[in-house]
């Protein structure tokens, strides 16, 4: 069983940055690679990238390549999204999500946190 609990969301200005982070219960957090998703009002939850258990390997959805990057310290149980440039389509509600298979599809992740708000004005 594993528990996760975003934090770090908020208010910001287009151009500007947050960093949410997402810790983990849980002695087995180091075996699961970790996606971060989002869900902006009206629309579907969508992918927004994922990182392997090791932190080797990282993958981004277009719409976010280049500006979000992806990390975690395994040691700390937590993951991280540091996200730059916003822009105001990138407002929605965010959550981290546990699988331990490093896919895209949300089925196939077994736990997820309870979302973080990230509204960006223009």
């Amino acid at each position: 069983q594993v528990q996760l609990v975003e934090s770090g969301g908020g208010l910001v200005q287009a151009g500007g940055s947050l960093r949410l982070s997402c810790a983990a219960s849980g002695r087995t957090f180091s075996s699961y690679a970790m996606g971060w998703f989002r869900q902006a009002p009206g629309k579907e939850r969508e992918f927004v990238g994922r990182i392997s258990s090791s932190g080797i390997m990282r993958y981004y959805a277009d719409s976010v390549k280049g500006r979000f990057t992806i990390s975690r310290d395994n040691a700390k149980n937590t993951v991280y999204l540091q996200m730059n440039s916003l822009k105001p389509e990138d407002t929605a509600v965010y959550y981290c999500a546990a699988t331990q298979v490093a896919v895209t599809r949300q089925d196939r992740y077994d736990y997820w946190g309870q979302g973080t708000q990230v509204t960006v004005s223009s």
